[in-house]
């Protein structure tokens, strides 16, 4: 950089008054006449003899051929142009733009200008704000400060900037030429770190070095509650930091941690490199010492990473993990996660000695919704050992090992537009259920369909009528469908009972107004069974019943009649304006009437002999009557003959309720029950028994939607025997009520927190997603969950931006939050007349104080009389750092956990992490 000199700039800006000279002028303008006249006081002689000219005869042989040749045009360069000399440098490269607000003041004499009060010059890609600048232009140096008030207070400490890099020091004197400069006491913020130096030695734009430096995260840059003391160090800004002897001190407290030289990587992208492993002893399982969570991490691209993890323990248990992550934006997104676990408990020849293998594998990629709107790809898989999240060595997740089921499903469909529409999809999905180890599986399910076609409706105008709205459409279902267990899960034995068929299906369906006040639909249903598992009955020698899988393709058609009629009736009680607090209650009533007719299909069913063990023919009653079609993927041809009335009552309750606010000029509408519905049926076909259970259920909301309730109960209109069968009489002939109370269930659930006070929403937490990944609640009744292998905390911006502003006082609002779930379930289906189940599952946090918070989750069962799973939290915000404590003081999964380690991502491997495992007999 270099600054131009005031007789070239700034002269022209700034003029001052001259002082005449008169007898200096005159004798300059005397001189210079003088010189430039050439005066003679006579004429020169001339020479007494003249010079002759000598006359000499020219040699020189002249070619007339080359005289009538045609000219050459010869163009000569200039030879200034290749001097070999070089042309000096302009002493100015850039623009050069300043401004001060009380005065720009040039010195002549030592040749400096100063700028003062807000100053500011900007140079090509250089920037310096500050107080005062001095430009000092002989030397080619620019020096900024700070300025000092009447109080002996300095403030407009400089701001020097150059390209990307920000640093704010006390002064600074920066060399134009060399672009070199001497910093003190700078603050450099590099990448979420911040460098502060007493002396800082800056190169150029790429290199500083600096002498007694502190690196830190912390906010408080004046009191920093840590840093790392580096005696010496080479910055190169956005790229790295090396340093000399480093070791980290605590409050200005020095702390033996620490290393003859370090590197901190100063990337603001993401860049590939080694994670540190947590190193710890296993005592409850014996498993010895252990190193956890190293590897490796690959930034592969701007598009996906990829993340291997692994843990190895001294007798011999080791676990690995990939963690991928990718997305392109607006396109898709998603994360693959493997984990495998190979454990072993104790040592060989001890009576705990065990060895198992258990793994995960979860998968989630979701599409954007304008990527292609006429096809569509997701994914949602966690699928893997049935035991994992109760067995896994590197993954606290209480949560999960309360799941008792794996759930995925992969899926495609394509619709193709048109005249009618076709729709198809393609979908592979899973079931497994953890306590009994059985998985369902279906690879594939295809399923296609054809939009609904109108055949008789107008060309033009609405369809009305029971012919105008006659349509029907064309659905195929077909299906792979595998049930196995967890130990032949990828296995070549678990295709071994795979069931394969299809269902084609035509519905035919209408509806019309009957009395313009009801509804009315009428529909059938025509449907063909395709299989691949047929199977074939017979009774041996011995009287015993041989089936025999026939393994071949075979179909079965069926068909039904359904036609219902509904409508809707509104009831208002009370008068609008009266001074009652309940002002109006509204009323919705939704009856419907259904009639179905199943055919009996006899033509599918098949009859054999069961021999006696004397060889003669069995008699009637030792006939058997089967379809071969038991094995079907899609049910059996139905044997009897079926005429039903189904008969539904759907209730809805309103109220409008006079507001407490004076001011509202309309009353407030509130819920009284969401939905109250009544169903049962009546088969005329049925030769005893016609009623089926009336079936009452509801649900509603209270507390401003705070608290939800969900009810439900079954009554059985028939009576018991002695034996606690039921007969063919209605309870009320038997000497009791109209109705007997056979199972009923009541739900609640309430959550609260003292953001619902203030109006704020409450936040969402990534471990209550992660914890919906692995199938589990969107709550933390169950416990939080805390995964160890990424327990890397991100920075606390976010929460700190959220902060109110600190008081001298303790803050009198202490944030808090409460979720409650009861249920209970009744049973009196044999007159056991019992509470079957009765728990209340609670869960809550509290802020005690600005850095401390506690919260716990738990769960008392009435019927077994004791806590459920209970887990206690205690977290301490340590600004910078962060500490917490987790503890399962009982149960199956009794564990604790102690973690502090920065929050900051940029040093997330320098943490502490302390715990004790569950004792887990495999």
């Amino acid at each position: 950089m270099g600054i131009q000199k005031p007789s070239h700039t700034l002269a022209k800006i700034h003029l001052k008054a001259l002082r005449t000279k008169s007898l200096h002028i005159l004798f300059t303008l005397s001189f210079t006449m003088f010189i430039n006249m050439f005066c003679l006081a006579q004429e020169l002689p001339k020479p007494k003899e003249p010079i002759k000219p000598t006359v000499k005869n020219d040699t020189t042989l002249v070619s007339i051929g080359n005289i009538l040749d045609t000219p050459k045009n010869i163009k000569e360069s200039d030879s200034t142009k290749t001097d070999s000399i070089p042309k000096k440098k302009e002493t100015l490269t850039s623009i050069v733009d300043y401004k001060a607000t009380d005065y720009v003041r040039m010195n002549q004499r030592k040749n400096t200008t100063t700028l003062y009060n807000e100053a500011e010059v900007n140079y090509g890609d250089m920037n310096i704000k500050a107080g005062i600048i001095v430009i000092s232009h002989g030397k080619d140096l620019v020096y900024a400060g700070r300025v000092k008030d009447s109080l002996g207070n300095y403030s407009q400490a400089p701001v020097f900037t150059q390209g990307k890099s920000v640093v704010e020091p006390d002064s600074v004197i920066f060399n134009t030429v060399t672009k070199k400069a001497i910093i003190f006491n700078s603050k450099t913020e590099q990448s979420g770190g911040t460098i502060i130096a007493a002396i800082t030695k800056r190169e150029n734009d790429s290199t500083l070095f600096i002498k007694d430096g502190k690196f830190t995260t912390s906010e408080n840059l004046d009191d920093p509650e840590y840093y790392f003391l580096m005696r010496t160090a080479k910055v190169v800004p956005g790229v790295k930091v090396v340093t000399g002897l480093t070791n980290l001190f605590i409050y200005d407290v020095p702390t033996p941690i620490g290393l003859p030289f370090a590197y901190f990587p100063m990337t603001k992208t993401r860049s590939s490199g080694v994670i540190m492993p947590t190193p710890g002893q296993d005592l409850a399982n014996d498993r010895g010492y252990f190193l956890q969570n190293g590897g490796y991490y690959f930034a592969i691209s701007d598009y996906v990473d990829l993340a291997v993890l692994g843990d190895y323990y001294t007798n011999g248990s080791y676990g690995l993990r990939f963690e991928s992550n990718y997305a392109l934006r607006y396109k898709f997104r998603g994360n693959l996660s493997f984990r495998y676990e190979n454990l072993i408990n104790s040592e060989p020849g001890f009576p705990d000695f065990a060895k198992s293998t258990i793994y995960n594998i979860r998968w989630s990629h979701s599409q954007d919704t304008k990527a292609n709107p006429s096809s569509r790809f997701s994914a949602s898989v966690n699928l893997g050992s049935s035991q994992y999240f109760r067995q896994s060595i590197n993954q606290l997740n209480l949560a999960s090992t309360q799941n008792n089921t794996l759930a995925s499903s992969i899926s495609y469909s394509k619709t193709f537009q048109g005249e009618p529409q076709v729709n198809m999809s393609a979908t592979a999905t899973h079931s497994q259920n953890t306590n009994t180890q059985a998985v369902n599986m279906t690879l594939p399910t295809v399923q296609a369909s054809v939009g609904r076609m109108y055949p008789f409706a107008p060309k033009t105008g609405s369809k009305k009528g029971i012919i105008q709205n006659i349509n029907f459409q064309y659905n195929i279902r077909g299906e792979n469908r595998i049930q196995t267990t967890d130990s032949l899960f990828f296995k070549s034995e678990m295709f071994d009972d795979a069931q394969i068929g299809a269902l084609h299906s035509i519905p035919v369906s209408t509806n019309f107004k009957v009395f313009d006040y009801f509804s009315m639909s009428a529909s059938m249903n025509f449907e063909e069974n395709w299989t691949f598992n047929t199977i074939n009955k017979y009774s041996d020698e011995d009287g015993n019943i041989i089936t025999e899988d026939l393994k071949q393709f075979d179909r079965f058609f069926t068909y039904n009649f359904s036609t219902s009629l509904g409508t809707t009736l509104y009831g208002m009680f009370g008068k609008e304006g009266s001074t009652s607090r309940i002002q109006q209650v509204r009323h919705v009533m939704t009856p419907s009437i259904s009639y179905n007719i199943n055919p009996a299909f006899d033509q599918y069913y098949d009859t054999f002999e069961i021999i006696n063990a004397d060889g003669d023919t069995a008699d009637e009653i030792e006939r058997q009557e089967y379809t071969r079609f038991e094995g079907s993927l899609f049910g059996t041809p139905n044997k009897t003959f079926s005429s039903s009335m189904g008969i539904s009552l759907g209730n809805n309750f309103e109220a409008k309720v006079r507001d407490k606010d004076s001011t509202a000029t309309e009353p407030k509408k509130i819920k009284l029950l969401n939905n109250l519905n009544f169903s049962t049926s009546y088969n005329f076909a049925g030769d005893s028994l016609q009623w089926s259970p009336l079936r009452v259920s509801g649900g509603t909301t209270i507390l401003k939607d705070k608290m939800n309730i969900n009810f439900g109960m079954v009554l059985d209109p028939y009576a018991l025997d002695n034996n606690n069968s039921k007969i063919d009489k209605f309870n009320i002939d038997n000497g009791g009520s109209l109705f007997r109370l056979t199972s009923a269930n009541l739900n609640l659930s309430y959550s609260l927190s003292s953001k619902d006070f203030e109006g704020s929403d409450q936040e969402d937490d990534a471990a209550i997603q992660d914890n919906l990944r692995s199938g589990g609640r969107a709550d933390d009744l169950f416990g939080k969950p805390q995964d160890f292998a990424d327990q890397r905390l991100s920075d606390d911006d976010d929460k700190k931006d959220k902060k109110e502003v600190e008081s001298d006082l303790y803050n009198f609002k202490i944030p808090w939050s409460l979720r409650l779930a009861y249920a209970v379930n009744y049973g009196n289906s044999t007159r056991q007349n019992a509470i079957t189940s009765n728990s209340l599952m609670f869960s809550g946090d509290i802020e005690l104080s600005p850095m401390w918070s506690v919260g716990a989750s738990s769960g008392y069962d009435f019927v077994g009389k004791g806590f459920t799973q209970t887990q206690l939290r205690f977290e301490r915000d340590l600004l910078s750092w962060r500490m917490n404590f987790t503890w399962v003081p009982f149960g199956t999964y009794s564990s604790w956990n102690f973690f502090i380690g920065i929050s900051s991502s940029l040093l997330k491997d320098l943490k502490y992490d302390k715990r004790k495992q569950s004792d887990q007999q495999l």
